[in-house]
This record gives structure tokens, sequence and C-alpha cells, in this order.
């Protein structure tokens, strides 16, 4: 099913057009080629700019008016969010269209966020890595509960990840954001962190390898990995499959409202 948005000089409706063409399709999110990450987001497979699309193939299209109620919306629909996490308010303005998926806070992010809120002595006084930053609301969480913090991403995400961290920590909070892109070299990050933090990085099976080399790189014996994961597709059960070879991996948290699950990983001595 595909929302769009209709607005009339009245209201604001969303038509929602259900039996597409069979070229529509649940996409895993790429943020290199900005495409939706789940059922989370549904869009045409040749449409990658995160708008709408209409096509003239559809066949046995239903059409149904309800009102709008952004309660509805989808994670990345939303322009702005805003969250309450270590006594501090959070504003992340989302820039989809602009970005990617790399603009939007998804839900393993928040749940992730929620679960080091309760758990503080994990990131207090610890250097933290957050891999996949994104908006960095992990990173940013950790740092306010007290963490020596380092938020990354692509070069392509990165002056946008800078500008929320600017916006949401207090100057003497201990964050900042660098670039660190899996597929290229990594001497710039040479020492062991006691904390990593992941959030939904791994739902792109290409990225696999490149992904258990930098954990590798970056992880010690002491170090705990911290991966918060909707699990979609079997690739994602691959992944673990394959964190396994050298990781000790453990489920140590599962969010059934929103599907969500975060598992605890070190490294086999």
């Amino acid at each position: 099913m595909v929302l769009i948005l209709y607005f009339t000089h009245a209201s604001l409706f969303l038509i929602c057009i259900a039996s597409l063409s069979n070229n529509a399709a649940d996409k895993p999110f790429d943020s290199q080629a900005n495409v939706c990450k789940s059922q989370e987001c549904e869009v045409h497979e040749n449409r990658v700019d995160g708008s709408m699309y209409s096509s003239e193939r559809q066949e046995n299209k239903a059409l149904a008016v309800v009102p709008y109620n952004k309660d509805s919306l989808m994670p990345h629909q939303h322009s702005s969010r805003e969250f309450t996490f270590a006594k501090h308010k959070i504003h992340v303005q989302q820039k989809w269209q602009d970005i990617g998926v790399a603009a939007v806070v998804w839900d393993a992010a928040v749940v992730l966020c929620e679960y080091l809120e309760e758990n503080p002595g994990l990131v207090d006084g610890k250097t933290v890595l957050e891999l996949g930053a994104g908006t960095g609301l992990a990173g940013i969480v950790a740092a306010l509960l007290g963490g020596d913090v380092i938020v990354t991403e692509r070069k392509e995400a990165l002056e946008n990840l800078k500008n929320i961290v600017t916006e949401n920590v207090p100057s003497d909070t201990s964050i900042r954001a660098e670039v660190l892109d899996w597929t290229q070299e990594l001497s710039n990050f040479k020492e062991h962190y006691d904390i990593i933090l992941g959030a939904d990085i791994i739902y792109i099976e290409e990225t696999f390898s490149h992904l258990k080399r930098t954990l590798l790189h970056v992880c010690s014996e002491k170090t705990i990995l911290l991966l918060s994961c909707k699990i979609r597709y079997d690739r994602d059960k691959m992944f673990l499959a394959i964190l396994k070879e050298n990781f000790k991996v453990q489920r140590i948290f599962h969010d059934s409202e929103r599907d969500i699950v975060i598992y605890k990983c070190l490294l086999k001595s």
C-alpha cells in the first residue's frame, strides 16, 4: 500500500492506493541509493528520491480517503522529531529527500536510547563509538549519560550529523562526529573502544564483509558491542551468523511492540 498526501482547501487527506503493479517492492534501506529501509516505507523500486510515484500500469486499483493523522506517519515522513533522554530535549530535523535514510531517526535507534537510559552504567565514563550513526541519536544519548563518544558516518552524511550534534548537546559534553566508511581505510580509528553502538546497520548484504572487518578493527576482547536491529529478512539473520564466527552473540532485549531486538556481542578470545 502507498500513502499519498492530498490537499484540498478544506483539509488534508491521505489517499491509500492498494494492489499496485508487481514492480512495487519492499526494499532494504540503502543510504547511498536513498532507498527505503523496510515495510516502514514503500516506494517504487525505480524511484530513489524518497517521493511517491504514479504508474499507468496500476491494476485493480482501490482508493480510500481518510483524514490525515500525523500519528500514523512512517518515521521518514516526519519533517522533524523530538525526544527527551537523560533529562535533555533532543530535536532532529529530518532530511529524507535530501540525504536519505541517514537523515531519519529509525525505531532501532530510539529503542537503543531507551535501553541506554535504563542502563547508564554501560556508557558512563566509557569510550563509545557509534557506527552508521545517521542522525546520531544513540551517540548523543550516550554522551549525555557520561560517555566519551565518537559518532561516525559516511562523508556524504557527516555535515548533517555534525549539525544535529551541535544543536543538541551542551558544550561540556564529550562527543564529536567523524567520517568512517566501512569500505575504506580504517587507520584513523586505531584504539579499541569500551562500547560500540549500532542501530539498524545490518540490512544491506553487500556491506556485511566490510562491517565485520570494521568491527574486528575497533573491538578488543573487553569491548561490548550493542546492535539494535529490526530483523526483516533472512539476510539479516545471516549477518548474525557471520558475526558469531568471531563474536559471542547474546540477545538481551526485545521490544515486542516495535519488534526491535538488541544483541550484546563480545569478541571471542
